[in-house]
């Protein structure tokens, strides 16, 4: 099993950027499909970000392509989002989840607690 532990959550106002972390302990990284979701207020939650099967190709939700990006540091056993040019509608509760199968879905085996995200306008 895996556990994952998320941080660099917090309060930043419209047009700033967070990084977000999701450290991994009890395997590695590479041994799963990995991918970041969030949960905004009264809303479902929705799949951000993961990378494909070679770990190498990455695929976004379309309301932050070209202002998030996911990447990943396997020394560190770590995953990340980094989150520029934020907008309100960004707030949520950011997730890591892990999969042993491809795609990473809201019914993923592993998740971790959550980090919130508060942009202000």
């Amino acid at each position: 099993q895996v556990q994952l532990v998320e941080s660099g959550g917090g309060l930043v106002q419209a047009g700033g950027s967070l990084r977000l972390s999701c450290g991994a302990s009890g395997r590695t990284v590479d041994s799963y499909f990995l991918a970041w979701f969030r949960r905004a207020p009264g809303k479902e939650r929705e799949f951000v970000a993961a990378f494909d099967r070679s770990g190498r190709v990455t695929y976004y939700i379309d309301s932050v392509r070209g202002r998030f990006t996911i990447s990943k540091d396997n020394a560190k056993n770590t995953v990340y989002l980094q989150m520029n040019s934020l907008k309100p509608e960004d707030t949520a509760v950011y997730y890591c989840a892990a999969d042993h199968q491809w795609p990473v879905t809201v019914s993923a085996d592993y998740w971790g607690q959550g980090t919130q995200v508060t942009v202000s306008s």
